[in-house]
Parts: C-alpha cells; sequence; structure tokens
C-alpha cells in the first residue's frame, strides 16, 4: 500500500513537474483511496504545499547544500510536504519526519536526505520563517513576476491580495430563485443546524460560516441550492434579461452562470450556452438537469461564431472570456505554479478576438456583459477601452453598485473583498 505522504508526493510532482491542474492530478489518485479521513488528508497535503509552495521552497533552498536534480521532484515534493507538516498541521514532529522519511520507500540516499533536513529545520526553524518573511517571494509566497504585476496595478491593495489569495476562501451558495427565497433559505439552513448569513447586495447569496459537504445542503439533489462564489452570482442580475429574450452565454462551462440567469426568470427564455470544451459542456448539462432547467447547449469556437450560431442573433450575451484567473487563486493555488507572465499578453489577444466576434451577434438596443476572474488591467478595464476606441455603436452602461470599485470603465473586485472572489465586469450596450 502506498502511503499517504507518497501519494501527496506523486500529486504535487505532477502539477509542478508536468503542468497538470491540482483539481486533476488530485482526481486520478484519491480515486483509488477508499477512507474519506486519508482523502481529505492527502488534500489538505497537496493543497497546502501549493498554497504556501513558493515560501516552503525559499526555505527549503536555505537547508540544501545543493539543488536536487530534475529527476528528483518526488524527494523534493516529500521534503516541501515534511516542512509543511511541522509548520502548518497538527502532525506530531516526530511523526511528520518518521512518515514522510518512510514515504521516500527504496529510496535510502532519499531517506537520510529528508531526515536529515527536516530535523534541521526543526533546529532552526525560528530563524528560517523569519527569514522567509524578510524575503519577498517567501513572505507573500508568489512567484516574482506576479508580486510584480500585482505591485503595478494595485499598488495601495497589493499586500492584501496577496495575504488574501493564500486564505482559504468563504463557501458561498445560490439559492435557486425558482424553487426558493433568500431568507427562507436561510431558515431552512438554520433548522438544519448551519450557520450563514445573507449577502444583501445578491438576491441569491448566502455565505456559510463553514464549509459543509454538499449532500448535507437541504434540497441540493432536488436542485434548491448551487455552489458559487457571490461575484460570479451578480452576473445574472447586471445582464438584465427580459421574458422572451434571446441569451448567448459564451464559454459557458460549468454552467453556474448560465443556471444563475435561467432561475432568476419567472418567464421564458431562449437561452443557448456554448463552450469551445466538449467534455466541460457535460457538467452545463449535469447542473441545468439537477437544477429542473432547461437551454440548448452546443461545442463551438467563442471566436468563431460563424461555425455554430447559423445567422442567430441574442437580445443578451454574457461572455466570460477565458483569462488568467488570477482573481481564484484562493480557490486554485496551483494557479501561481502553473501561469506564467507570457500567459498574460497572449490571454489578451484571445480575448480581444472573441469580444469583436460576440459583438456581431448582438441586436441593436442589445446588452453584452464582458466579465473575467482576473485582477489585471489588461485583462481588464483596458480590453474594453481599447474595444470602445474601436467601435462607434458600443457604449458603457455604468454599473452602479454596492460592490467592487468603479473603474474608468467597468467595476473591479478585488480577491477577498466582501468575501469575493477577485472579478471584473463591464457593461456594452449596441447602439
Amino acid at each position: 500500500m502506498i502511503s499517504l505522504r507518497k501519494q501527496a508526493a506523486i500529486v504535487l510532482s505532477k502539477v509542478v513537474k508536468e503542468g497538470v491542474s491540482l483539481t486533476v492530478a488530485l482526481d486520478a489518485v484519491l480515486e483509488s483511496v477508499s477512507e474519506a479521513k486519508d482523502r481529505a488528508f492527502i488534500q489538505a497535503l497537496c493543497y497546502g504545499v501549493v498554497r504556501y509552495y513558493h515560501r516552503l521552497d525559499f526555505i527549503l533552498q536555505q537547508l540544501l547544500s545543493k539543488p536536487l536534480r530534475n529527476k528528483d521532484t518526488d524527494i523534493k515534493m516529500l521534503l516541501l510536504i515534511g516542512i509543511y507538516q511541522l509548520q502548518y498541521m497538527r502532525v506530531k514532529p516526530h511523526a511528520a519526519v518518521s512518515e514522510t522519511v518512510s514515504a521516500a520507500s527504496k529510496k535510502s540516499w532519499a531517506k537520510s536526505l529528508i531526515n536529515g533536513v527536516l530535523r534541521q529545520y526543526m533546529r532552526e526553524q525560528e530563524q528560517l520563517e523569519k527569514q522567509a518573511d524578510e524575503n519577498r517571494l517567501g513572505v507573500s509566497s508568489h512567484p516574482e513576476w506576479l508580486i510584480n504585476k500585482i505591485n503595478q496595478d494595485w499598488p495601495e491593495q497589493a499586500q492584501q491580495i496577496l495575504s488574501e489569495n493564500n486564505k482559504q476562501p468563504p463557501m458561498a451558495i445560490r439559492v435557486n430563485l425558482r424553487q426558493s427565497k433568500q431568507q427562507d433559505y436561510l431558515k431552512l439552513l438554520s433548522e438544519h443546524s448551519i450557520p450563514a448569513t445573507v449577502v444583501s447586495f445578491c438576491s441569491s447569496a448566502i455565505i456559510l460560516q463553514q464549509p459543509v459537504a454538499v449532500e448535507k445542503l437541504p434540497g441540493f439533489s432536488e436542485g434548491m441550492v448551487s455552489v458559487q462564489d457571490t461575484a460570479a452570482q451578480l452576473a445574472a442580475e447586471l445582464l438584465e434579461v427580459r421574458p422572451g429574450q434571446a441569451v448567448l452565454d459564451l464559454c459557458a462551462a460549468p454552467g453556474g452562470k448560465t443556471a444563475a440567469i435561467l432561475e432568476a426568470q419567472t418567464e421564458a427564455i431562449s437561452m443557448l450556452a456554448v463552450d469551445i470544451d466538449a467534455g466541460r459542456l457535460s457538467r452545463v448539462k449535469e447542473n441545468l438537469q439537477r437544477l429542473k432547467l432547461s437551454a440548448k447547449v452546443l461545442a463551438g469556437d467563442a471566436a468563431k461564431p460563424s461555425e455554430w450560431v447559423k445567422g442567430q442573433k441574442f437580445d443578451r450575451i454574457l461572455l466570460d472570456v477565458p483569462c488568467s484567473a488570477l482573481g481564484v487563486i484562493r480557490r486554485h493555488p496551483d494557479i501561481k505554479i502553473l501561469r506564467r507572465e507570457s500567459d498574460i499578453a497572449a490571454l489578451q489577444r484571445v480575448q480581444q478576438q472573441i469580444l469583436q466576434a460576440a459583438w456581431e451577434l448582438l441586436v441593436p438596443g442589445g446588452i453584452l456583459l464582458y466579465a473575467t476572474c482576473s485582477i489585471l488591467k489588461q485583462e481588464n478595464e483596458q480590453q474594453i477601452e481599447t474595444f470602445l476606441n474601436q467601435r462607434t455603436n458600443a457604449q458603457e452602461l455604468i454599473i452602479d453598485a454596492d460592490w467592487g470599485e468603479k473603474r474608468l470603465f467597468g467595476r473591479q473586485i478585488l480577491t477577498g473583498s466582501q468575501n469575493m472572489d477577485g472579478f471584473y465586469y463591464a457593461k456594452l450596450v449596441k447602439r
């Protein structure tokens, strides 16, 4: 039987060395782990090490006399797992060391190295943690390029954003307004001893005091509620959908916003959900089925609508463009490892291409809502500025709201603000 720490090291090696997403790498390993507590332990190790990867790596470099070889990524991951347990988990130190050493299995040189490094860390822990606190990468646990980007865009809020990125996010849920009201569902949660609070500026959003398994949410399997961050829920109201309108959700998977738009309607609308990834569209269909909602779901490239649109025009378009996802790092800490600075310019080109293509599908007087889960101005307000400078028939509709921050164009939510993920919205009308 493979030890839990070795399984965690396998997951982390996939992320760090092969660029596999943490979710995918974890799912592959966890399906063979039968005990719930073991799955939870592996998950806690992996998320913890990834969240603090740059800090742990900085500390490890102070403890190694020479860098490990590229082929020994698994051993490096075990070392990081060991340091993480000793600093952040309630594992007894002797157990953290001995179990991590055993996870190196037949590599005797590695066992000796792990034992020596972890014992040295225990002796010098206070001094090493102090060194990390005095180092830019160590204190923020972000890559250098990302620290620079955030400081450049948000000099006054940078430290707060970096700090929020390393926190575990709250569990936000979306009440299906076709089946219940916010206050009624809050009462239902209370009856099930699940403490929560409503979000005043979003009629469907509730924040749980502590995360719970979805099966414990009353009415979940009947479609009464879904898990979705408050920032993402705001799209449904911003789109101002009216009865009988044709609505297009572009880049729709996994379908949370598609569902939220449909849930907010008491009368029929025509909804088309499009995503380039046919595999991810199965999630959209599953979500709609559970929520008892109806939409046409289609695989297609948002940048090339002529291949799938068949001459149709739309009254409302939600354009949730592919982005760096830097606003959701606290949910997906592997973004700090997997994302590269060079990705941003490439994403910018795709975003502008999709925006230009989507605009052609909008009827005069129609509204397009541009959305990202990014905090970078390059992907957000600068994109809208570029677009408006090119399109004489486009006008921005000002979003007047009790959330986020009004920008020159659009409205920005910074990570952690009012318990939300980092998000951006801009609302455009076709003249």
